[in-house]
C-alpha cells in the first residue's frame, strides 16, 4: 500500500472515530500531495509524499515556535498536536550519534577538510539520506567537525 493510500484510509478512519484533529490534519496533507501531483503533471511516489509531509511538519514546527513567542500557547499546542499526527507517516530520523558517524564518514570519503567544502558534504549527505537525517543537525555537526 502506498503512503498516499494509507493517508486516504486513515482520513476515513479518523472520520469514523470522529477524530477531528487527525481528520483535518490529514486532509490538509492530502491536499498538499494533490498539489504536488499537479506540479509534477503525474502521479507521485512515496518519496514525494514524504517530502510533502516533511515540509508540513517543518511549517507547523515553525508556526508553533512563533505562536509560543507571541504568547499564543493554545495555537502552539494545536500545531504541535498536528506535528504528532503527521510524524507517524515519516521515517524515523537518525539520532545525533548516528548522524555524527555519517558526517564523519562522508568527510573522510570525500576528502573534505574545510568549511568552504560544506556544500559538497551537505549535497552528499542529503542525496543519499534525504528524510533520514535532520539538515540542521547535519549542518551543526559539519560546522563543528570542519574547523
Amino acid at each position: 500500500m502506498s503512503l498516499r493510500a494509507k493517508l486516504e484510509d486513515d482520513v476515513k478512519q479518523a472520520m469514523r472515530e470522529k477524530n477531528t484533529l487527525a481528520r483535518d490534519t490529514l486532509r490538509m496533507c492530502l491536499a498538499a500531495v494533490k498539489n504536488r501531483v499537479i506540479e509534477k503533471g503525474g502521479e507521485v511516489d512515496d518519496a514525494d509524499v514524504i517530502a510533502v509531509l516533511s515540509k508540513a511538519v517543518k511549517s507547523r514546527e515553525d508556526s508553533a515556535q512563533q505562536f509560543r513567542k507571541a504568547g499564543r500557547i493554545e495555537l502552539a499546542e494545536k500545531e504541535e498536536a498536528e506535528v504528532k499526527v503527521i510524524s507517524v507517516y515519516l521515517p524515523k530520523l537518525m539520532g545525533e550519534a548516528e548522524t555524527r558517524a555519517l558526517v564523519e564518514r562522508l568527510i573522510a570519503e570525500n576528502d573534505i577538510s574545510s568549511k568552504k567544502d560544506m556544500g559538497v558534504l551537505m549535497k552528499a549527505i542529503m542525496a543519499g539520506h534525504k528524510g533520514e537525517v535532520d539538515g540542521k543537525i547535519v549542518q551543526r555537526l559539519a560546522g563543528e567537525l570542519l574547523q
